[in-house]
């Protein structure tokens, strides 16, 4: 992974584009790392993976309320009761 300057970046927008398909680009302002350029396939191999997990665990939700006896009928009315408060 490289890592540039916020300055280096203004300078070199393309070329920084470019490298960023290859790799993630680290962008650093003041020697701290504030932002980070990725290609557009990483980005949404990221936001998949991200999906994923949160489908997974509203899976689990899902058993865990199925397990305890909550129907969607109940949790309709604790829903509608507690929109009344």
């Amino acid at each position: 992974m490289r890592t540039i300057s916020a300055t280096e970046a203004k300078q070199s927008l393309g070329m920084i584009i470019d490298m960023s398909q290859r790799e993630p680009v680290i962008i650093q302002r003041q020697h701290r790392d504030i932002a980070v350029l990725l290609s557009m396939h990483d980005y949404n191999r990221l936001k998949g993976t991200q999906l994923e997990a949160f489908n997974i665990f509203c899976e689990k939700i899902a058993q865990k309320a199925k397990e305890r006896g909550l129907t969607e009928k109940k949790l309709e009315a604790l829903l509608k009761d507690d929109s009344k408060q």
